[in-house]
């Protein structure tokens, strides 16, 4: 229905973002990635072309709306906080120099600020912006300010509140209006253009009515400031052509662009429940999706030096809001879903690599990574914000649930809580020395506040060594991991908890575990193996551990955990870009853990208010289908037994399919 709504804009799914900008745009699937080239030629801004933006907007949603504060980074939070989405156009230049073009855009906003939230018997918030605009320039060769206007509309809603805070209703609203802006378009290098932009949207009027919560209507009238920085892949005159005969401008290998898109749908019948809680997966079956777009932007600094951006949309809901089983089965799924798309900047980080010299490697072009060479013996040091996961707990068969396994604990060491916010990324730094037969590298990073939060801290922190051996049995790569971690977070103690709860059985147990956190040390290891045993055909294996004394901080209520699988790729059936995955996984808690459950405690993910407990049991298995160099199609399914350890509910059946793109 969201998507419906969004007038399917996920035909923009592989937009391209910039220079602060975002995406990859998906009609430009074949480009060349290049960076910014001096060129003195004369330049033609004819064609269709197709892009994407980020930015920052601030405004009024009209007075006395309450507005939810929206995040900003490095900002101050606003209505709309940070922006980003997608755009295509056509222009046509004139022999004169002028330029009149039309151009269409989606821009949406970012999530919540919660610790900025005011709270009172409603918020407003706008969900997205769309224009229709003409524009008009005047070409300077490689470089071209212009004006633009035209038709502007959006959504808007109000959440309301109860006492608590809770929301317990949202209703929505489209509104219309009109938009003018200036902005200026520069040409880098191949096909790719970046431009800077100021836009005004006025839309108009409306009254939201809230009588049935007893509430007079809000009067919503938006005003919104956006300054936006974005890239543009130019299309020449062949719309539907990603290969433009031939490059406008020399390309130069100085930087990087790539995009994803994954669409997963995933669903389930009913099953047989005995009971059920706060946090327990519902009997009576569901299905949801989830929608992913990701810009992937680098930049060579200078030698050794590289920077990257990769902004990221986000829509849609995991099975039950990501709720009711510890291995959950989507690794798309975040614990902030959203309606409509979110932007967040989800990666920016800089990347200084020291060589020592030697024998090099080639490094291909690819996400995240600027083609170019490499000493093998080097150190690597990374700092920003990044994923525990895009540097520790690597597995090549494994890892990606874009691509190969979706459940959590079958791409992850599912004991290992490795610190993140909702969406699974934290701020820190990495250090990576490597050699040709094995690297060791290290980490610190924030943590969250408390439990299940949004918000990274400094106080506590959180800390990873990882050992990595490399190692050939017959001619056959492998590799082997081993991770010691620890983190020190606002937390409270299961056996503390029951004993307080022992002690005055009219306490709740939940309420007792919030009022007894205080910083505490989570601690663990995690092995990881894999080893290719014939050309195509690969086998893997982890085993993750931790202490289980203290509340799961981050990730996904596990102590204990057990996965392997098999990974055949198709060349033995004529599809060698087709992949068949099989694996599975068995979870567990520490007795004290177990008991907190039973006593009607809930964890991140899980409780259902009390516990026959059983191992958590999971058996996964995929098709992946190349369509192309591009995209892939998949067909999963999952077999849980014991859904959040309980013998009393499940087993359930899980049905997914996943629609994965790459630029």
């Amino acid at each position: 229905m969201t998507c419906v709504r969004l007038f399917r804009v996920r035909i923009a799914a592989g937009a391209a973002l910039g220079a602060a900008a975002f995406g990859t745009p998906a009609a430009a699937a074949d480009m060349a990635v290049k960076s910014p080239a001096i060129n003195t030629a004369v330049y033609n801004w004819t064609g269709f072309y197709v892009g994407g933006h980020v930015g920052y907007g601030d405004g009024s949603l009209g007075p006395d709306t309450n507005p939810l504060p929206l995040q900003a980074v490095f900002f101050p939070h606003s209505v709309t906080g940070g922006v980003g989405g997608f755009q295509v156009g056509y222009n046509h230049q004139f022999a004169n120099r002028f330029v009149l073009g039309v151009e269409t855009d989606a821009t949406f906003v970012s999530p919540v600020d919660l610790p900025r939230r005011t709270l009172g018997p409603f918020n407003a918030s706008i969900d997205y912006v769309g224009t229709v605009r003409g524009r008009a320039g005047y070409s300077f060769g490689s470089w071209m300010p212009y004006v633009t206007g035209g038709f502007a509309w959006g959504h808007t809603q109000v959440r309301v509140n109860d006492d608590s805070g809770s929301v317990v209703s949202k209703p929505g609203q489209y509104q219309t209006g009109w938009t003018a802006g200036v902005g200026a378009e520069f040409a880098l290098s191949g096909n790719w253009t970046a431009k800077i932009e100021y836009e005004y949207i006025d839309l108009s009027r409306r009254t939201l009515g809230l009588n049935d919560f007893g509430m007079p209507g809000v009067t919503m009238d938006p005003r919104i400031h956006l300054l936006k920085f974005g890239l543009n892949y130019q299309l020449g005159d062949s719309p539907w052509s990603a290969t433009p005969t031939q490059p406008r401008l020399p390309d130069s290998d100085n930087w990087t662009i790539h995009g994803q898109t994954t669409l997963i749908g995933q669903g389930y019948p009913a099953f047989r429940s005995a009971f059920s809680g706060t946090n327990s997966l519902p009997a009576g079956g569901q299905a949801q999706q989830t929608w992913t777009t990701t810009a992937f932007l680098g930049v060579r600094l200078w030698e050794g030096g590289e920077l990257y951006f990769n902004p990221e949309t986000a829509q849609g809901f995991g099975l039950n809001g990501t709720l009711g089983i510890a291995g959950f089965p989507n690794g798309e799924a975040q614990k902030a879903g959203a309606e409509y798309p979110r932007i967040r900047p989800q990666r920016y980080y800089i990347k200084q690599t020291f060589g020592f010299g030697g024998e090099q490697e080639d490094v291909p072009d690819g996400p995240n990574q600027i083609a170019g060479k490499r000493d093998i013996d080097r150190l690597t040091l990374i700092v920003g914000r990044f994923a525990v996961g895009d540097f520790f707990d690597g597995n090549s068969y494994a890892k990606d649930p874009r691509a190969d396994f979706m459940n959590w604990a079958m791409w992850s060491s599912a004991a290992y809580d490795f610190p993140a916010d909702l969406p699974g990324y934290t701020r820190g730094a990495v250090v990576d020395f490597n050699r040709r037969d094995w690297a060791v590298r290290g980490a610190l990073f924030q943590v969250p506040d408390a439990p299940n939060s949004d918000v990274l801290t400094w106080k506590t922190g959180g800390a990873v060594v990882e050992f990595e051996g490399r190692y050939s049995i017959f001619d056959q790569p492998g590799k082997i991991r081993v991770g010691v971690f620890g983190n020190r977070g606002f937390t409270g103690n299961y056996s503390q908890a029951l004993g307080t709860v022992a002690a005055d059985p009219t306490l709740d147990i939940n309420a007792v575990m919030a009022g007894i956190r205080k910083d505490n040390l989570k601690y663990g290891f995690y092995l990881n193996a894999e080893q290719q045993i014939a050309t195509d055909v690969g086998v893997f294996g982890r085993l993750s551990w931790n202490d289980g004394q203290n509340e799961i901080l981050s990730f996904t209520d596990v102590d204990r955990s057990l996965s392997g699988g098999v990974s055949i790729k198709g060349a033995r059936w004529g599809r060698p870009d087709d992949t068949i995955g099989i694996g599975g996984a068995i979870n567990g808690l520490s007795a004290s853990h177990r008991d907190f459950l039973a006593a009607g405690g809930t964890g991140l993910l899980i409780g259902d208010g009390a516990l026959n407990y059983r191992n958590e049991g999971i058996f996964e298995s995929y098709y992946a289908y190349s369509v192309n160099k591009h995209f892939t199609v998949t067909a999963d399914y999952q077999f849980i037994a014991n859904p959040a350890y309980n013998a009393d509910r499940g087993p359930v059946h899980i049905i997914s399919g996943r629609l994965h793109g790459e630029f």
